[in-house]
């Protein structure tokens, strides 16, 4: 089990940006970044600085992802044919903990890994408890029966703060996802804009 070494109230403190589009996001009073410093005047970032500002805002969105992780799924994303950018935010969004998330079954990307890790999901019927297990288009992701009426799981369907994407379809009934296809860029619903062209722009220096 990845730890994740920074706070993840922090996350949005230090982009200066809600990028989960929470209503409780902690930048939505303090939009300056964390600790003693945080107030300081910001210097113009270089054109190194905003690449890696991409890539820090993309990585910490998923949650607890490290840098090995995320070089390993960028390095697979450039391996593949197309747009190497979108590649990378489409094996981002195949990943199980991503789906949960977006099938609201949990509120957040990190309740979504631990959900995931604690043995509450199934795919095709057979229980995954790997954040990162990559799904396939038309695989049926389900909360296990016995985890269904779990109070958090019944208010994370509700939220009214975002919506399903198109890409997957939900029962929430049943609490059952089906993953229909791997999104591009621009059918994910991202709360701020991402920019994965930086980022392959940074890794590629």
């Amino acid at each position: 089990m990845t730890k994740r070494i920074s706070a993840k109230y922090k996350i949005d403190r230090r982009m200066g940006e809600n990028i989960w589009g929470r209503p409780k996001s902690p930048v939505n009073k303090r939009e300056f970044g964390p600790g003693q410093h945080g107030q300081r005047r910001k210097n113009k970032l270089s054109d190194f600085g905003l690449q890696l500002r991409a890539k820090q805002k993309l990585k910490g969105y998923y949650g607890s992802i490290t840098e090995k992780q995320f070089r390993r799924i960028y390095a697979e994303a450039v391996r593949q044919r197309g747009d190497t950018g979108e590649k990378l935010v489409g094996l981002l969004e195949s990943r199980l903990d991503a789906i949960v998330y977006r099938s609201k079954f949990v509120a957040t990307v990190f309740a979504s890994r631990q959900f995931v890790n604690h043995g509450h999901v199934t795919v095709n019927g057979k229980k995954v408890n790997i954040p990162s297990y990559r799904c396939k288009p038309g695989d049926v992701v389900e909360v296990r029966e016995k985890s269904r009426q779990l109070a958090f799981v019944i208010e994370a369907s509700q939220l009214a703060e975002r919506d399903v994407p198109d890409y997957i379809s939900v029962d929430h009934a049943k609490m059952s996802a089906t993953f229909n296809s791997v999104p591009a860029l621009g059918d994910i619903p991202y709360a701020v804009q991402m920019e994965p062209n930086l980022i392959v722009e940074f890794y590629s220096r």
